[in-house]
């Protein structure tokens, strides 16, 4: 019983540092909604779409971290492109 637990310990750790080695490779854009105006970070890792479908995705948002995700809404919050 000590192997078997000894053994699950190790792969355990196992997959653990190997999750922690390798980054996530995510990347975000805006998206605004069309009745309210309203701007949305949207992880493009989310295997589906935003519901209810009356959005758009603002051109060349797309950016690697969500660090620079917050910068470029910001922006688009201070032009008027996005409501709060």
């Amino acid at each position: 019983m000590r192997r078997i637990f000894a053994l699950c310990a190790v792969a355990a750790i196992g997959f653990t540092a190997l999750a922690a080695s390798s980054p996530a490779q995510a990347s975000y854009h805006l998206i605004r909604w069309q009745d309210t105006g309203f701007c949305q970070i949207w992880d493009r890792s989310i295997p589906t779409a935003p519901y209810p479908g009356n959005y758009a995705v603002i051109a060349g948002s797309e950016v690697p971290t969500f660090g620079d995700a917050l910068v470029f809404k910001d922006g688009m919050l201070r032009n008027g492109t996005c409501s709060f």
